[in-house]
């Protein structure tokens, strides 16, 4: 099954002296409970694709359907609410509130939503991420690595259909970077969700079943 594609995405910035393409005619289709890996140098274009794959902008031209759903064909809040409960997002800075437990930043989505928290999921993903006995500290008092694994769990959560990576082990070291990504490549397993990861690192990229590799704007 299709679970993402994207056609001919376009997203053109215009200033006063030139017109930068940070996405220059983009098609792709990922199936169900792959797990796809997005490579190229800064500013090729990678987090542009994971922003409109994940409903957070809007491409200039072309569109996105998750679920056979048209992300371009959605008014704002709708797009919004779609999001939520479809696409879990994971990013590089972790985007945590540092006043929150981590108990609290992982169920603060669904609470969000009026969801209920599937506290049988919750126990099953935090004993699979190691953060089970971390639930009642604050974000401070992590690591790197812990904060990551509170961010992904906070995403899982949701039962996201489509999970989406930005540099998920940009600011670990090559020990925890190699565990995030082996966490990642567990949740396609475990979960059967799609996972497509935005990473610079080589290692990282080769745990995909698919790798594809942007420059200018282009795959």
């Amino acid at each position: 099954m299709e679970m993402v594609k994207a056609v001919n995405l376009k997203k053109y910035y215009i200033t006063d002296t030139y017109e930068v393409h940070a996405l220059d005619g983009v098609s792709l289709s990922v199936e169900e409970g792959e797990f796809l890996a997005i490579i190229g140098t800064s500013g090729s274009g990678k987090t542009t694709l994971l922003n409109m794959l994940g409903g957070l902008d809007v491409p200039t031209s072309g569109g996105v359907w998750i679920r056979g759903n048209s992300l371009k064909d959605m008014e704002g809040e709708e797009r919004t609410v779609f999001r939520r409960r479809n696409i879990g997002i994971v990013f590089q800075q972790y985007n945590l509130i540092p006043v929150l437990t981590v108990y609290e930043n992982i169920v603060l989505p669904l609470r969000l939503d009026g969801a209920d928290i599937d506290q049988t999921l919750l126990e099953e993903i935090s004993v699979m991420l190691g953060i089970q006995d971390k639930m009642e500290r604050l974000p401070e008092t992590l690591s790197g690595g812990q904060q990551q694994r509170v961010a992904i769990a906070r995403a899982l959560l949701a039962k996201p259909a489509v999970l989406l990576c930005d540099e998920p082990t940009g600011n670990l070291d090559s020990g925890s970077s190699m565990e995030v990504a082996g966490l990642l490549r567990s949740c396609t397993e475990r979960f059967r969700q799609t996972v497509l990861v935005v990473t610079h690192q080589e290692e990282v990229a080769q745990m995909a079943d698919r790798i594809i590799r942007m420059e200018d704007g282009r795959i």
